[in-house]
């Protein structure tokens, strides 16, 4: 996810997508556990998009 898009999300919609970010990122982690991962730079740009997330998420000034 791109910046841009991520700042034109409300609220709501950025809680949403980080916890969905987290549950993917968690996913990822255990098929590379097991071997099952193709790439593990997919869970390097999982990171940051739970990142930029969590940035604009602070910067709204929302207490999590």
């Amino acid at each position: 996810m791109k910046i841009k898009e991520v700042r034109d999300l409300s609220v709501d919609e950025l809680k949403e997508k980080e916890k969905s970010f987290i549950e993917e990122l968690f996913r990822l982690r255990i098929r590379f556990a097991t071997g099952q991962l193709e790439s593990p730079s997919i869970i390097k740009s999982v990171k940051r998009d739970v990142a930029r997330v969590k940035t604009v998420l602070s910067e709204r000034g929302d207490p999590r």
